[in-house]
């Protein structure tokens, strides 16, 4: 292979990144194990920064490390394609008797990568780190391969307050308009502050996750119908649906597709972190139920690229808003089921859970009735809340807290 010049001559310092200390903290306490660091999420929600936030570190802590980084997006690694080559060329780069922190950009463009890192991770001079735009990156035969070898870390787009940070925002309800417009994709904050110019970036972005990641990868033929599959989930963000459903809608529209091509799909756009899957969950007996799910977005600013942002979308909006905060704060996630009710999220971490309603305004009884009244139903002794975008959404109704959404989005 032809030999690369290397990139990193710290060029996290050529490259300025605002810190998004959440993930840095995830990873922090693996650097140096022999444990490969994975991050994985859609593409464009700033992976490679947080690399570039390890690298700084690393060479921080010791300056006599190497750090090495391999960008497959970059054209000037381009001749790495397979495993080989990339052993070969870190054997290349490498300086003899130093360790190495190694940094892979998008390594599913790499051809066998795992038996490089496998490779790598055998010889005690190698720190690796590696990111991914696929959800399988290490599934199936590949899990099994590096099992208990690897930590995985995903990565969102921005929280609501790191949004605040990278915009230089104080919290208010304008800062939620164009949080809830806008999303929080990063590369926002170097683009002119004009409607027109953010959707343009976000419309380039949708195209290249559907175009490379979809279309390419899975060999979809049917891009017509992937994209009527998207605006279909986009209309119906946060309502229960199934593959079934779909499949029913699709031919009103006079689309003859099978249930099973549906599900195919679905599991491509999931595969690619462009939208989450959310389980439905009895909350009693704890049953996962198998038909019927909940979809929601990566990203809503994807979303109104997409569909233009309503002020009628608002509550599927607002429950959107909420599972995307629950997932950054490493919550796992359900739709609850008690009866005939349905408990928006059921939301567990280190064997506690809380229970979550979202409402857009409790403007009167029978809105309060309903909202309250579900989480009423449940008998145990776990957290309960009412999120809503009351102003003064305060205190305690029966023991269910009611929270704010801004407060939700910035303290919980």
């Amino acid at each position: 292979m032809n030999k690369v010049l290397p990139i990193h001559q710290a060029v996290s310092k050529t490259r300025p990144y605002i810190p998004r200390n959440s993930y840095f903290k995830q990873v922090e306490p693996y650097i140096g194990s022999n444990l490969i660091k994975v991050l994985v999420g859609q593409r464009r929600v700033g992976k490679s920064y947080i690399l570039f936030q390890l690298m700084d570190e690393i060479e921080k802590r010791d300056p006599s490390v190497q750090v090495l980084y391999i960008n497959k997006e970059d054209y000037a690694f381009d001749s790495i394609k397979t495993y080989s080559d990339l052993i070969e060329y870190v054997q290349e780069q490498k300086q003899e008797n130093k360790d190495i922190a190694l940094f892979i950009d998008e390594i599913q463009d790499i051809e066998e990568f795992e038996r490089a890192l496998r490779h790598f991770q055998n010889k005690e001079e190698y720190d690796l780190y590696c990111t991914g735009s696929n959800a399988q990156l290490l599934s199936g035969e590949l899990a099994t391969y590096l099992a208990g070898r690897h930590i995985q870390i995903r990565v969102f787009s921005l929280s609501y307050t790191e949004f605040l940070d990278f915009h230089l925002l104080a919290d208010s309800n304008d800062s939620l308009l164009k949080y809830i417009k806008y999303g929080g994709m990063p590369h926002l904050i170097n683009l002119k502050n004009e409607e027109r110019v953010y959707y343009e970036y976000l419309n380039n972005v949708f195209n290249t996750i559907v175009l490379k990641d979809i279309v390419m990868r899975f060999n979809v033929r049917n891009l017509s119908f992937l994209n009527d599959l998207i605006y279909f989930l986009a209309d119906n963000t946060g309502s229960i649906v199934s593959a079934k459903r779909i499949s029913d809608y699709l031919k009103s529209q006079k689309i003859n597709l099978s249930p099973k091509l549906v599900l195919e799909y679905l599991s491509h756009l999931e595969s690619v972190f462009f939208i989450d899957r959310v389980k439905r969950a009895d909350v009693v007996g704890r049953k996962i139920f198998e038909i019927g799910d909940k979809f929601f977005f990566e990203d809503l600013g994807l979303r109104h690229s997409l569909v233009a942002y309503q002020q009628k979308d608002i509550h599927k909006i607002i429950e959107n808003l909420i599972y995307h905060h629950l997932k950054y704060r490493q919550y796992k996630v359900y739709v609850g089921k008690l009866d005939d009710k349905e408990i928006d999220f059921i939301a567990e971490k280190d064997g506690s859970r809380t229970y979550i309603q979202a409402a857009y305004l409790i403007k009167d009884e029978a809105t309060h009735q309903r909202e309250f009244g579900n989480l009423l139903k449940i008998a145990d002794n776990f957290r309960k809340l009412v999120v809503s975008m009351d102003e003064v959404a305060e205190g305690h109704h029966l023991g269910i807290e009611h929270w704010s959404l801004r407060k939700f989005l910035t303290a919980f």
